[in-house]
């Protein structure tokens, strides 16, 4: 949503200026970046060990002889558990809330039609938890168990 291009372009240069949005907007350089391989390499790398953000992924090169220890591949595996979710979401809004089949023809019209999605995405999400609150109040006036989402 913060940027919006129409041109062929290689994404791996919007790393840093997302990263200082998010500085921008919250004070602090977030603690880790959720990246593809495209944004994986030696500038945004050096960029993120200078601030102390984790950038996730395996390193650049060849693999290191040593074998990988245990705490390594549980963060590789958490790091890809977190990347499949936020790479889901996109596809169920492709899916699910049209954002594959946008038609408007201006610039400012599409970014308003993918503004919508995603606020009609959030909308849902919002009410699917109150929807499962409410209904966790009727369940336990009843004496029921809980239900949890």
């Amino acid at each position: 949503m913060e940027r919006r291009q129409w041109d062929n372009f290689n994404e791996g240069v919007t790393l840093i200026e997302s990263v200082e949005t998010y500085k921008a907007r919250f004070g602090v350089y977030p603690k880790e970046v959720m990246a593809d391989q495209i944004y994986r390499n030696r500038e945004n790398r050096a960029y993120c060990k200078e601030r102390g953000v984790r950038l996730s992924g395996p390193p650049l090169g060849r693999p290191s002889k040593q074998a990988d220890t245990a705490e390594m591949k549980r963060i590789a595996k958490l790091d890809a558990g977190e990347r499949n979710a936020i790479e889901g979401k996109f596809g169920e809004g492709k899916r699910k809330y049209g954002l594959n089949r946008i038609r408007a023809r201006l610039e400012q019209t599409s970014g308003a039609v993918i503004a919508l999605q995603f606020l009609v995405m959030n909308l849902e999400r919002r009410l699917r938890l109150l929807f499962v609150f409410m209904f966790n109040i009727m369940l336990n006036r009843i004496g029921y168990i809980r239900f949890a989402l």
